[in-house]
Formats: structure tokens, C-alpha cells, sequence
């Protein structure tokens, strides 16, 4: 049973939840997998949008024309800037870059374990809530689409599934999140399975 979250429920979450220091990242589904050495400071914004029908969850779809990850699905963010002032900060420059929504339509409510990529990145994903009416301005040859997802279909556990591809002769499993049109999965599910683990905690973590 999920309940229904809104505002203050999800406040209350992420404030009491603790990061347990070990992180989460493509490691969980691939024990024993080699990671890069370089580590690579990145964030990225989880957008919780605040609708009359229930929050949402905003997502960016990349531009089919992008040399690294083109057309996949991704939350708001990027490299660590040396003039940024931590993981919040990236992630807000990150979002009004690419999406175009200035900080001060986001009020940030928490931060999730640091998630580490099988090519180094260390991504702090940050929660925001975001509350209309702000305007969407997708940076063009950067974000193709911008779209929203009701939480409640991330909430329910049957929507996280575990997929496998080959890469370089061996087999990596990773987590998806079919949405209609959308696949959703990668760093971005894993993001989002760590996020419900928070709001959700296991009975048996």
C-alpha cells in the first residue's frame, strides 16, 4: 500500500531518511563489475512537480542527435562545475540550462546516496519540488522532449523490472521502467529504485 504522497509527506521522507555511505550505482545488478578509476563529480535534479492531480516526476528525453547516450531518458544535470557550490547547485544550473526553469521555481527538499556509474561518474541525485506555473525552454540540440510521470507508477515495485544486454562479450543487468513510449532504465531507474526506497522503506532492508 503507497498511500498518497504529497508535499509534505515527501519532505518528511527524505528528511528522515539517512544515507548509509556506501552508495548505490550499476554495481548493485553487477557484482564484481570493474569501474573506472578517473571519479567524475556530477548531479543531476530529480523534478517533483506539484500537479492538481498528484505529484509528477519530470523527465528529459536527449536529442537524438547527441554523440554520448543520444535519445535515452535522463533527469535534469551534469558535470560538477568548479565554480558550483555543491550537488545542489550543479544540479539547479543543470536544470535551467537544459530545461530552462530558473531555482527559484524549486525548493530543494533532500538528497539521495551518491549513485557511481560503471564509467565513473559519482551522481548526487537531488530532490526538487517544483511548483507551477513555470515555463519549460528545452536547450536545443541538447533535450528532444520533456515529459511527466505520475510518482504513483514508480511507487508500485511491479513497475521496476531487470533487464540484461551484452557489453564488451559480457552480460550487464540493470533496471528498467517501461512507460507507454518512454524506457526509462540505466542510471536513471537505478536513481529512481533508490528514490522509492526512501519514500517506501523495505520492511526487510
Amino acid at each position: 500500500m503507497t498511500g498518497i504522497f504529497d508535499r509534505e509527506r515527501l519532505r518528511a521522507a527524505l528528511t528522515s531518511a539517512i544515507e548509509n555511505g556506501a552508495g548505490r550505482g550499476d554495481h548493485d545488478l553487477n557484482p564484481g563489475m570493474e569501474v573506472a578509476e578517473r571519479r567524475r563529480p556530477a548531479a543531476v535534479l530529480i523534478p517533483v512537480v506539484e500537479r492538481e492531480g498528484g505529484l509528477t516526476l519530470l523527465f528529459t528525453r536527449r536529442s537524438d542527435d547527441l554523440p554520448v547516450h543520444p535519445g535515452q531518458i535522463s533527469f535534469p544535470g551534469g558535470r560538477a562545475e568548479a565554480e558550483d557550490q555543491g550537488p545542489a547547485d550543479t544540479a539547479l544550473r543543470e536544470t535551467e540550462e537544459e530545461i530552462g526553469v530558473h531555482r527559484r521555481h524549486i525548493e530543494v527538499v533532500g538528497q539521495l546516496d551518491l549513485y557511481r556509474t560503471r564509467t565513473g561518474f559519482e551522481i548526487t541525485p537531488v530532490v526538487g519540488l517544483l511548483t507551477p506555473p513555470f515555463e519549460l525552454r528545452p536547450e536545443p540540440g541538447e533535450v528532444q522532449e520533456i515529459f511527466e510521470v505520475p510518482l504513483p507508477f514508480f511507487l508500485d515495485r511491479a513497475n521496476h523490472q531487470r533487464h540484461s544486454r551484452e557489453w564488451n562479450n559480457q552480460t550487464r543487468s540493470f533496471y528498467a521502467m517501461p512507460y507507454g513510449d518512454y524506457y526509462i532504465w540505466g542510471a536513471t531507474a537505478g536513481m529512481l529504485v533508490n528514490f522509492v526506497d526512501v519514500l517506501l522503506p523495505r520492511v526487510d532492508a
